[in-house]
């Protein structure tokens, strides 16, 4: 089963959706937020599901409205084109990974399970995580581990690595468990998952498609037309931000001759919305879940 959609009211009372709109849900899933969106929609409504993972293509939804589009979001104009589109009504975008596929212990997404390295979310992709831990050099590693894990002690980590490997190639996560294992400090369970996500958005590059995502979407939106973007932790979140604050996810102002700032963009909510206690009890995922809700101006 994939996870339940986290914060689903507030992402489609966000999506101010028009009945004969035309809308995008760039990370479908299990397809959560895209039932709820074609519930709104019209006979002449039409919704586009994109996500490169085969698993959440299998549960694409046989309706006429809905098109399926098995790619990476950071393509989103280039389809948007292909089905003769320039721009939709609305993008929903939500940047966590799934219950689901970290619960698939072959997937190699979690260090609960024994596995092969892997996190890969789109399986055909050449360079999966045994690429990584087995290939990359010292510097490289240590970068991967601070800046998408914030693990503090990031040089020893790769050392240890790049020591044991001089021995072994590590291709499953007992392996590499086994080889870090002196390493680890604090909790042992949130050093794990931050070191396991740091890994995982480099597999996937999951900060470059975010930018090419987010610098899309602002040309594929119509004049009021609304941005939904939930995220999971602070790059992404940061990224976001900046690009209702200045257009851009670097946060660069971009001013005319008068001095006035040019944004795209403005925010609906001047808040970050977050869960309720309630949802929190129902669904525990959606605990580091931020929204951003913003409008193309």
């Amino acid at each position: 089963m994939f996870h339940e959609p986290v914060l689903l009211d507030a992402c489609i009372e966000g999506l101010k959706i028009r009945t004969n709109g035309v809308y995008v849900d760039a990370t479908f899933g299990g397809g959560g937020h895209s039932k709820s969106i074609l519930k709104h929609l019209g006979d002449k409504g039409r919704l586009f599901g994109i996500d490169q993972d085969d698993e959440a293509i299998e549960n694409q939804i046989d309706d006429p409205r809905f098109t399926m589009i098995k790619s990476n979001f950071r393509y989103l104009k280039n389809f948007l084109n292909y089905y003769q589109l320039e721009q939709v009504d609305g993008i929903l975008a939500d940047f966590g990974i799934s219950s689901h596929q970290i619960d698939t212990p072959e997937r190699g997404f979690s260090f609960r399970y024994e596995a092969e390295l892997d996190m890969r979310m789109n399986q055909q992709n050449a360079a999966d995580a045994s690429h990584v831990i087995n290939e990359y050099d010292l510097n490289d590693l240590q970068n991967v581990f601070s800046r998408y894990g914030e693990i503090r002690n990031s040089r020893t980590l790769a050392l240890r690595i790049i020591e044991r490997r001089k021995e072994a190639k590590i291709y499953t996560i007992a392996d590499f468990l086994e080889t870090i294992e002196s390493c680890i400090k604090g909790n042992r369970n949130k050093y794990l998952a931050q070191l396991f996500q740091a890994i995982r958005i480099e597999v996937n590059d999951e900060m470059g498609a975010l930018r090419n995502f987010l610098h899309q979407s602002v040309e594929c939106l119509i004049v009021g037309g609304r941005l939904v973007a939930m995220s999971y932790h602070s790059l992404e979140d940061r990224m976001v931000k900046n690009l209702i604050k200045s257009g851009n996810v670097d946060g660069n102002l971009d001013k005319d001759d008068f001095g006035n700032i040019n944004r795209p963009l403005k925010a609906v909510n001047k808040k970050i919305i977050i869960a309720s206690e309630e949802e929190l009890k129902r669904n525990p995922r959606a605990r580091s879940a931020k929204l951003r809700i913003a409008e193309k101006i």
